[in-house]
């Protein structure tokens, strides 16, 4: 196939360009390095050092054979997105070209209009271009599911029956969001199916949780190929985070009571659901929704199996609560199903003792780069 991944330079942009690249795949990948230039300007840059995306891509051919075109500029620019389109004429389209932190999207206004623009401009974008250029195009959209909040009934897989005095009918799940971010993917969602039923386009929109983890298949060829890895309170990730705590004798951040909830995936299985969703595409006039998680943890949870890990390993782990800077129930139901991209043939690497082990072997080497100032701010909703 021929693939676009908007975002190439991210967390998940680069290692799904690999992925796809390593099956033989044309890879085309594009990125405006929002997410280097926003980490600099707050003194919150990666962990690992990361050579850019041209250079990245480079290396990918120096030890791999196998070339990835990029290119470098801002798909809410619609004459710079659709003309890799009319040169490209992908078969499938990822989209990752997102601000992709909640808490960047609290800071003040103005990071809250930075937001709004870039997720829903680049969104509108894309659907453009698919229906001017290349109209059977699959549109794959990372979601999150945080757009459903924490409702007190089961979370279905972006779909629900409802019946009302008599009648029935299907509907989008009801979203609840909790930050400007995961509202901006909720009108993602909704623009999504808007254009899906006017004008007949293909879309996958999957509803990913947190991600953790930084060695796939492919990163493990070459240092200089690992993801982007952010451990700090704005653009990293729960566990990520917890992980450079424990190595550097920070005490885990766990926010409020710790009772908070969500689905987890290892980064390898993203991998494998943007792949299995990509070569299983959606039918033309469908919007197909997958809630992509493998197991649930609550913070506590996970802070408890990295000081049991860590503190094996001879790490002095601690856990400290502390007031929570966001507005969210601490406490809750939460029951998502997951069971459309296993039928589809996930293979899920869950989150067993051996994993954490091997995180923290990985973030090691890097001890002396950890920024401390970095890793809480308290970037308050309120």
């Amino acid at each position: 196939m021929n693939i676009l991944i908007l975002g190439g330079d991210g967390y998940l942009g680069w290692p799904t360009a690999m992925y796809f690249s390593n099956r033989g795949h044309e890879v085309t990948a594009i990125d405006n390095y929002f997410r280097r230039n926003a980490a600099l300007e707050l003194d919150c840059e990666p962990l690992i050092p990361t050579p850019n995306l041209v250079q990245r891509a480079k290396i990918w051919e120096a030890v791999t054979g196998k070339k990835t075109n990029v290119h470098i500029g801002d798909v809410t620019d619609y004459e710079f997105l659709s003309s890799l389109f009319k040169r490209y004429d992908p078969d499938t389209v990822i989209h990752y070209a997102e601000q992709p932190s909640a808490p960047y999207s609290m800071i003040d206004r103005d990071k809250a209009a930075l937001t709004i623009k870039n997720n829903l401009i680049s969104t509108l974008n894309i659907t453009y271009a698919v229906k001017e250029v290349c109209p059977d195009c699959h549109i794959i959209k990372i979601g999150t599911m945080g757009e459903y909040g924490t409702p007190n009934i089961d979370i279905e897989e972006g779909w629900i029956e409802i019946e009302h005095n008599g009648q029935k009918d299907t509907f989008l799940f009801p979203r609840q969001a909790s930050s400007l971010y995961h509202t901006t993917k909720i009108q993602d969602t909704d623009l999504l199916w808007f254009y899906v039923r006017t004008w007949g386009i293909r879309v996958t929109d999957l509803m990913q949780g947190p991600v953790y983890g930084l060695s796939s298949d492919e990163a493990d060829i070459d240092e200089r190929l690992v993801p982007i890895f952010n451990y700090d309170e704005i653009f990293g990730t729960v566990l990520n985070r917890f992980i450079v705590q424990a190595i550097v004798g920070y005490p885990l951040t766990v926010y409020g009571n710790g009772g908070q909830t969500r689905g987890y995936l290892n980064l390898k299985d993203t991998m494998q659901c943007v792949y299995l969703s990509a070569t299983q595409p959606a039918e033309p006039g469908e919007l197909r929704i997958f809630n992509q998680v493998t197991e649930t943890f609550s913070v506590n949870e996970l802070a408890e199996k990295v000081r049991t890990v860590g503190n094996e390993l001879g790490y002095d782990v601690r856990v400290n609560n502390i007031e929570n800077p966001r507005k969210e129930k601490e406490e809750h139901y939460y029951n998502p199903k997951y069971t459309g991209l296993l039928d589809l043939g996930l293979n899920p690497h869950y989150l067993a003792e051996e994993v954490l082990e091997g995180m923290l072997r990985a973030v090691e080497p890097y001890k002396d780069r950890i920024n401390k100032d970095a890793i809480f701010r308290g970037i308050k909703w309120l």
